[in-house]
């Protein structure tokens, strides 16, 4: 962890919101092993809460039965326990979900279900506790905006939707799921993009008092680069 005097110098709760494949997952991750801040990406409860309605055959369209099932779960994120290009171990009721919810099937159903009000006011609590212990980064999207709005740093990453499924694509042939084509995946980004934005509860949306960071084109370090001279002159107000 920081060194106390350091840490009371820095901005404690750092939020970053954005669209998927955005870069917000990797830059956060990697933005707070820099300041050595807990690490916190709220859309993988999400995604677990996609994954085990699809696990237990539950219509993702069934808003109070899939409410129910967010209440019921026990979703943890803890470090990384193997070997295998993840970043953080994600638990589903004791199992190791970590890949499970990055499959097409949660990417497809993931926005539906993050957008129901009641699964929603059970995972927002279990975040705000989190930011309440410890400094951290939290990302999703609408960290700034609904989770976090008093965060002492509000950053939304974006890239254009061919970048960002680009990206998405390249990371499932990278786990050996090479067919999958990218066309495929353009169309559910863009479906993702547009359930995201309009939906009533917690819209995408960069909080006004967001700075903006466009990452088309940036390699990942350029981005932390950047998130970190926020950081650092945000240090010096």
């Amino acid at each position: 962890m920081v060194e106390r005097e350091e840490a009371e110098l820095r901005p404690g709760t750092i939020a970053i919101d954005g669209p998927a494949a955005s870069g917000k997952t990797t830059v956060g991750e990697l933005l707070a092993r820099r300041l050595g801040y807990l690490f916190l990406d709220t859309g993988v409860m999400y995604r677990a809460v996609t994954w085990a309605a699809l696990r237990d055959d539950v219509d993702v369209r069934d808003q109070d039965r899939v409410t129910e099932l967010a209440h019921e779960l026990e979703i943890r994120i803890a470090d990384s326990t193997q070997d295998d290009g993840r970043q953080y171990t994600v638990l589903v009721d004791g199992v190791d979900v970590t890949w499970h919810i990055r499959s097409p099937a949660v990417d497809t159903d993931v926005s539906i279900v993050a957008a129901y009000p009641g699964v929603r006011r059970a995972l927002v609590p279990m975040q705000r506790r989190t930011a309440d212990e410890e400094p951290v980064v939290m990302v999703g999207r609408d960290i700034g905006t609904v989770v976090l709005p008093n965060a002492d740093l509000k950053i939304f990453l974006d890239a254009t939707v061919e970048e960002r499924a680009r990206r998405r694509w390249q990371e499932m042939r990278d786990r050996g799921k090479e067919e999958v084509d990218y066309p495929t995946v353009l169309d559910s980004m863009r479906r993702r993009d547009r359930i995201d934005k309009s939906r009533d509860v917690s819209p995408l949306r960069p909080a006004w008092d967001a700075v903006a960071i466009d990452t088309t084109g940036l390699t990942v370090d350029e981005v932390v680069d950047e998130a970190h001279r926020l950081v650092e002159e945000r240090s010096c107000l």
